[in-house]
């Protein structure tokens, strides 16, 4: 059966045209069924202004559009009748199997908790990118809902992560990395060196401690940390990503017209790679059904590949695979 995808028509900066674009596409490419929530009358209008077909999407109206300036918590307050809180209640109520938006990332973190609700035994729900790494991609968490995290908690990122690197990336018993100052057992603080015995004692791939500087060498293809440290090295990330990117340009802008046209594929093809649109979001793991956070600036690729991206979710079952290895590590800590 086809996978039922519920998009915020109305969330991010290009909204919704873009959006109309993503899922237009997606419905024709991927064979999937989309929901987008959001007012009737715009989304039609748009769409019939710029030739784009609603063919296989519902629309579920709503007026109300969450502003990204508002505190997270008015979702479930003033914003319950926003196209982000409306798309997320139908997901909760199993209109649909996944949902995406590019709205504000702390109200649809907030949303996500208290109308579709976490995993049972999950402690927090944990924004996680996937970043290129010179060996392949790898999935950082969290980064940036939990500033504040205790160890068992950095344990549970690691199971999300190793479940979404396996089911949605394809990868066979993703190696994990506990982001720290140094390789040693001992180095670091309470923390760190805390979830570094439970998380060998987890049954996880474990590989130990990874240091900043070897992040993007891609050797895991989890990295986990708290979410103030991870935020920060989301961010260096995606800074340095522009500025390589930048000095490519420059190079390469003195090397000749010859130099250029040789070089011109893998210039490409490193853009791509440090692209955000090719990914298309962060999935909000500890959800009990998948939630994507797309770009705030995605443009209608980004969109079609959040909802790729959240299709894959539903395939793997994500969600399904965590909550059973995190029922598993509950029994077993009770023997």
């Amino acid at each position: 059966m086809a996978s039922k995808i519920i998009v915020d028509a109305f969330g991010g900066d290009n909204a919704p045209l873009e959006v109309i674009k993503g899922c237009e596409r997606a419905v024709r490419e991927l064979g999937v069924s989309i929901i987008l929530t959001g007012s009737e009358e715009k989304i039609k209008k748009c769409a019939s202004e710029n030739g784009l077909s609603l063919s296989g999407i519902e629309i579920v109206h709503t007026d109300d559009v969450f502003d990204i300036h508002e505190e997270p918590k008015e979702i479930i307050k003033s914003g319950k009748n926003s196209s982000m809180a409306v798309g997320l209640t139908l997901l909760a109520e199993g209109r649909g199997d996944a949902f995406v938006s590019a709205g504000s990332t702390g109200a649809l973190v907030m949303g996500a908790t208290f109308i579709v609700k976490r995993i049972k035994g999950i402690k927090r729900i944990a924004p996680s990118p996937v970043l290129p790494g010179d060996k392949g991609s790898f999935i950082l968490l969290d980064a940036g809902a939990n500033t504040e995290c205790r160890p068992e908690m950095l344990v549970q990122f690691a199971i999300m992560g190793s479940a979404y690197m396996e089911k949605v990336m394809g990868v066979k018993s993703p190696k994990v990395g506990l982001l720290n100052i140094g390789s040693e057992e001992t180095k670091g603080r309470e923390l760190e060196i805390e979830a570094y015995k439970l998380l060998e004692q987890s049954g996880l791939n474990f590989s130990g401690n990874i240091e900043a500087r070897d992040i993007p060498k891609g050797e895991v293809q989890v990295v986990v940390t708290d979410g103030f440290t991870g935020n920060i090295v989301l961010k260096l990330y995606e800074g340095m990503g522009s500025f390589f990117a930048k000095k490519v340009r420059w190079i390469f802008s003195g090397a000749g017209k010859l130099g250029a046209i040789f070089s011109l594929g893998k210039i490409k093809a490193f853009r791509k790679q440090m692209d955000y649109k090719e990914v298309g979001g962060s999935a909000l793991l500890g959800v009990r059904k998948p939630v994507i956070k797309a770009h705030g600036s995605s443009d209608g690729t980004a969109f079609f590949n959040a909802v790729r991206q959240a299709k894959k979710c539903v395939e793997g079952n994500v969600a399904g695979v965590t909550e059973s290895y995190v029922a598993r590590m509950a029994a077993a800590d009770k023997e």
